[in-house]
């Protein structure tokens, strides 16, 4: 999931305090180890959890002095390289967030029992593994494989015919006053139209630029017939820029019958519906006439160490007590992320996911999600101008200009 969240501290869980004494018949001390993890704002409860089973787990080895506070995952790396001795021995980040992480020096590599957690997460060719790879080295811990989109609907309005087509989508809720929703002004999205119409973007080797053929005048379907096709989408009177807070309200006023997002969100879909909630993988959309499957991000979770932590070998013991089997079983419960663990990803409960299901029907569309930074700010702005119509009625080619030329700029020098 895309999310921009600033550091928070929760005050009951950053003050966690986990310790044993000596182990049992001993009057030797037991050695002190002092941690501190960040996770997301929503999984600091379950987190806790985790690291109190840890905690009591090796009772016996240590005495445990551990903190939790708040980092969102795709402000993590940020904060992360503006002062690496100062940040969290153990942190969660998004896979895109993994290169510059690594480049930056601030991932320790997994040193134990590597081979058992490639094992444990499809082996080492699996997405999940390869997105915290780098020659052939593990450097993270995955720890989600939900974080992609695909399509919610209420079958209530929707057949599931209906949900094949981008168009068929607008013309059911027009015809009953209500919206379809895509949040048009996140390149996260907006990577559907472009990739589904057989244009790509990928982050260069250095790590810092893109490559991006949006702006290509020999493919046979241009940047400018996508942008096209965009603009047609978001004037339909059946149709809403779906960000996070629109998404939320019209699921929760039944004014939102269709929406492209992500697992994270399902419950609020799923109680919202009841009975009638449905998931499918995306659509197709018209472009130049024709029709195109939209493709998608496939994106991961993971946790890392930091490499300047003073203690390497409790911190990853700690990173894969919070990515195993059994704790990866338990987040998706508690908040429905689908495990990267084969293990857990292969119980009936996982399998019986609407959404679960939609995000595995999109996997056979969906790709690495592998941009550099430079990638967001550019598909902002276009995305802003879409989804507002082109109300300023601005030349497409010169919009699509700018897009690729802000894409593949250098970064700005800090």
């Amino acid at each position: 999931m895309y999310l921009k969240m600033g550091k928070l501290v929760s005050a009951a869980a950053a003050a966690l305090l986990f310790a044993s004494c000596g182990a049992a018949g001993t009057s030797e001390p037991l050695p002190a180890v002092t941690l501190s993890v960040w996770c997301p704002f929503e999984e600091t409860e379950i987190t806790s959890q985790m690291v109190s089973a840890f905690s009591a787990a090796h009772k016996d080895e240590a005495s445990f002095n551990i903190t939790i506070s708040t980092e969102g995952e795709q402000t993590c790396k940020d904060t992360v390289l503006s002062s690496p001795e100062n940040a969290a021995d153990v942190f969660c980040f998004a896979a895109d967030q993994f290169e510059p992480l690594r480049r930056g020096g601030a991932l320790l590599p997994v040193t134990e029992n590597a081979d058992e957690v490639i094992a444990a997460n499809g082996g080492k060719d699996n997405s999940a593994v390869l997105g915290a790879s780098f020659d052939g080295t593990l450097y993270a811990y995955p720890k989600t494989a939900s974080n992609g989109y695909f399509l919610y609907y209420n079958s209530a309005y929707y057949t599931e015919e209906d949900v094949k087509s981008f168009d068929r989508l607008l013309e059911v809720a027009e015809e009953n006053g209500k919206k379809v929703a895509m949040d048009l002004t996140s390149g996260w999205y907006m990577y559907s139209f472009f990739k589904g119409a057989g244009l790509s973007v990928e982050m260069n080797e250095d790590g810092v630029t893109n490559h991006c053929d949006w702006n290509s005048q020999i493919a046979p379907i241009r940047g400018t017939d996508v942008a096209e096709a965009m603009l047609k989408i978001a004037s339909s009177s059946g149709f809403i820029n779906g960000t996070e807070d629109n998404f939320k309200a019209g699921i929760a006023d039944g004014s939102v019958i269709a929406a492209v997002n992500g697992t994270w969100n399902s419950s609020i879909v799923s109680e919202a519906w009841g009975e009638s909630y449905a998931a499918a993988k995306l659509p197709e959309y018209t472009v130049c006439g024709e029709q195109v499957q939209m493709h998608s991000f496939a994106g991961y979770k993971y946790v890392g160490v930091n490499a300047h932590t003073k203690e390497p070998h409790w911190a990853m013991e700690l990173a894969n007590w919070l990515t195993n089997e059994e704790n990866q079983t338990l987040r998706f419960n508690a908040r429905g992320e689908c495990p990267s663990n084969i293990k857990a990803a292969d119980s009936p409960d996982v399998e019986a996911s609407p959404a679960l299901a939609a995000l595995a029907e999109q996997s056979a569309y969906a790709h690495l999600q592998n941009v550099a930074d430079t990638f967001w700010t550019p598909t902002y702005t276009f995305g802003t101008v879409i989804a507002s119509g082109n109300s300023d009625g601005r030349d497409l080619q010169e919009l699509i200009d700018e897009l690729t030329e802000g894409i593949m700029a250098p970064p700005e020098e800090k």
